[in-house]
């Protein structure tokens, strides 16, 4: 799957695109750092214990620039604007990745 998510940096366009010959899964190879969610847009420095864990971050750790917004909660609330329970139904696959951000928002205020 392609990102067209623009990072803030190349070291950081560098660092989340990492890809290892020896690791499908950028979570099991120790070369890869930072993993980025398009769906959240969310960065976080991969914790190399086995799971899928990571620590979000807000700075850029190379250039120091702000990163973006997580768009998490956003995220969830569209999810149940539209009547899906992201736990038990299937995600469409515009919120598999960063499609979703292209709707219009529907913030209720």
């Amino acid at each position: 799957m392609t990102d067209h998510t623009r990072h803030c940096c190349e070291a950081m366009a560098d660092r989340v695109g990492v890809r290892c010959d020896e690791h499908d899964d950028p979570f099991a190879c120790p070369d890869a750092l930072v993993d980025f969610s398009a769906a959240f847009q969310e960065y976080g420095l991969i914790i190399h214990d086995g799971g899928r864990s990571s620590i979000t971050i807000e700075f850029c750790p190379w250039c120091g620039r702000r990163l973006s917004e997580s768009q998490r909660d956003r995220w969830f609330d569209e999810l149940e604007r539209r009547g899906i329970d992201p736990w038990e139904d299937e995600l469409p696959a515009e919120f598999q990745d960063g499609r979703w951000l292209a709707s219009p928002r529907h913030d209720q205020r």
